[in-house]
């Protein structure tokens, strides 16, 4: 039980590190709904394998006009570890598993 609290808390240290990355440039900070597709990507970790969820939302005249949601399942990447601090200040280790990054070319 103590293995888990100490996974959990972790994670949440590293979902809060990431969440304080600096403001990026390219970043879209609203859509223009006249006339655009909207993407978006994430992966879904199960256990010995991937999904990559894949989301378009077509917006025309200020209105979604359709939404299409695609999955596929890819391989996973496998475990890694990483490091945290706890409440304590006591550096501690925990399995993870290992994201893809997102490479995206718009032609």
């Amino acid at each position: 039980m103590k293995k888990i609290q100490i996974f959990l808390l972790l994670l949440g240290i590293v979902s809060l590190q990431s969440c304080n990355e600096d403001h990026k440039e390219d970043e879209v900070s609203s859509i223009d709904k006249n006339a655009s597709i909207e993407t978006e990507l994430s992966v879904k970790h199960i256990d010995t394998a991937d999904i990559l969820i894949t989301k378009h939302k077509i917006w025309k005249n200020n209105k979604l006009f359709r939404e299409i949601i695609k999955t596929d399942t890819i391989p996973s990447l496998g475990d890694t570890l990483v490091t945290g601090e706890d409440n304590n200040g006591y550096d501690q280790t925990a399995k993870t598993k290992k994201d893809y990054e997102f490479y995206i070319t718009v032609q």
